[in-house]
C-alpha cells in the first residue's frame, strides 16, 4: 500500500510538465489509491495527453487467476464489477480513447482473448499495453485475432534487484497481422519506434467477425470459477497479501466448493 500513487497526484502532475514539455502521450501502468475505493490497490493505466493533462484512466479488466501458487490481490472491475458500474457506468468497462493519432485503450490484461475482443468490438485500432511479465506470442496473437495494431511495454529490473532477466524488457510493437514492427531484446530502459499508418489501416477496416452466436449456447452454460464482485468487501477485510488473496479465491470458487450439481 505504501508504495502505490494517486492519480492525480505528484507523479502524474510531473510527467504532464514532460508530455507537455516534449509534446507527446505518456501511457503507464500503475498501482493506485483512491479515496472512493479505501482499503483497495487499482491497477491503473492512466494517459496523459500532449497538454500535459490526464485524458483517460483504464482500470485493469481483471487479474490472471491460477498462474501461479498465490494470486494477485490488486483490485480490477471484475472484483468490484456492481460498484464499479454504479460509480462509472457500463460504458467505462471498456473505454476507448479517440486521439489524433487512432482509437487507443489501454490494459494490463495477460492471456485473456475475450477480453481483447470486448476492446476491439468497441472501435480500438491501437491496443496499449503494460505488464511486469508477459508473453510475446499473446501480444502477437491477440492483434492477429481482433485486427489491431499492439504495443507491450514491459517492466525492467536493476542487476541488483536479483529477478531473472528473463522477467524484463522484451518490450514490442506489432501490427494488425502480429508481425514484429520492434523489438527491445535487453532488459534496459531503451526506446523502440514504428510507424502505423492509421489512414490506410482505416481504409476497409471492419470489426473482426467473430462467431458470437455459433459458441454462445457452449458460452451460457460455462461458469466462471470465482464470481464478480469478491473484493466488493470492508477494507479491513480486503486481502493484504498475494497468499490472503489464494485463501479468498480458494474460498469464493464454485469449482472448488460448490455443491455438485452447480459443478
Amino acid at each position: 500500500m505504501k508504495f502505490t500513487i494517486q492519480i492525480p497526484g505528484p507523479e502524474t502532475d510531473r510527467i504532464g510538465e514532460l508530455a507537455k514539455a516534449c509534446d507527446t502521450y505518456v501511457v503507464f501502468g500503475s498501482y493506485a489509491t483512491d479515496a472512493a475505493w479505501p482499503g483497495h490497490i487499482i491497477s491503473l493505466n492512466p494517459v496523459i495527453g500532449r497538454d500535459g493533462k490526464i485524458k483517460k484512466v483504464f482500470w485493469k479488466t481483471r487479474n490472471v487467476l491460477r498462474l501461479n501458487k498465490e494470486e494477485i490481490p490488486t483490485t480490477t472491475i471484475e472484483n468490484v464489477r456492481d460498484k464499479y458500474r454504479a460509480m462509472y457506468g457500463i460504458e467505462e468497462e471498456f473505454p476507448v480513447l479517440q486521439t489524433e493519432y487512432g482509437n487507443i485503450a489501454v490494459s494490463t490484461v495477460q492471456l485473456d482473448p475475450f477480453v481483447f475482443a470486448a476492446y476491439a468490438m468497441r472501435g480500438t485500432e491501437i491496443m496499449l499495453r503494460t505488464a511486469t511479465l508477459f508473453w510475446k506470442t499473446d501480444v502477437q496473437a491477440i492483434a492477429m485475432y481482433n485486427n489491431m495494431y499492439s504495443a507491450m511495454s514491459n517492466i525492467t529490473f536493476p542487476p541488483e534487484s536479483g529477478v531473472p532477466a528473463s522477467y524484463g524488457g522484451g518490450s514490442l510493437i506489432v501490427d494488425a497481422r502480429g508481425k514484429v514492427l520492434a523489438e527491445d531484446p535487453s532488459n534496459n530502459d531503451s526506446v523502440i519506434e514504428a510507424e502505423i499508418p492509421i489512414a490506410e489501416f482505416r481504409r476497409g477496416r471492419s470489426i473482426p467477425r467473430y462467431p458470437l452466436e455459433v459458441v454462445q449456447p457452449v458460452f451460457e452454460q460455462y461458469r466462471q470459477e470465482v464470481p464478480l464482485n469478491h473484493l466488493d468487501l470492508p477494507p479491513k477485510e480486503l486481502p493484504q497479501t498475494n497468499e490472503d488473496m489464494k485463501q479468498l479465491v480458494d474460498k469464493v470458487s464454485r469449482w472448488l466448493s460448490a455443491p455438485r450439481e452447480e459443478k
